[in-house]
């Protein structure tokens, strides 16, 4: 799974017209993942199940050490609100959880399963709920 995007990844930034989007829906018939070409992807970061209903929206950027559990989305908050999430580097992303709107996870941070996060996350917090909040602090 990692490695068609990381492919297609590769394509995009040559702009290499097409291909990109069809190793993307590969990725989608494959593994059940929608990662598109255009995001921005670090080191070692952790797809669980091979990306099991992840969704990531295209803007966003995912620094590196990262795991995100199944059934996760990385996204924007809809029609006429710009921007996309930036999790930076060591994060820990429960099974279900929603990441939305142009937001910041700091470093370190955890987020639990099926949270709802709106607002940004503090460096080496841990939040939970809906709306996520923060309830304790690494």
């Amino acid at each position: 799974m990692i490695y068609i995007f990381r492919l297609a990844n590769l394509l995009f930034r040559l702009r290499i017209p097409a291909l990109p989007w069809i190793l993307k829906i590969l990725n989608r018939i494959l593994f059940s993942v929608s990662l598109p070409p255009s995001v921005q992807v670090g080191s070692n970061v952790t797809f669980g199940y091979q990306g099991l209903g992840i969704v990531v929206h295209k803007s966003a950027r995912l620094g590196s050490n990262i795991v995100i559990s199944p059934n996760v989305v990385i996204g924007g908050k809809g029609r006429g609100k710009p921007g996309a999430p930036i999790i930076e580097d060591d994060v820990v992303i429960g099974a279900g959880a929603c990441i939305l709107g142009p937001i910041r996870i700091g470093r370190g941070a955890i987020i639990g399963a099926n949270a709802v996060v709106l607002v940004d996350v503090t460096p080496g917090a841990m939040v939970v709920g809906i709306p996520a909040r923060e309830i304790e602090r690494t």
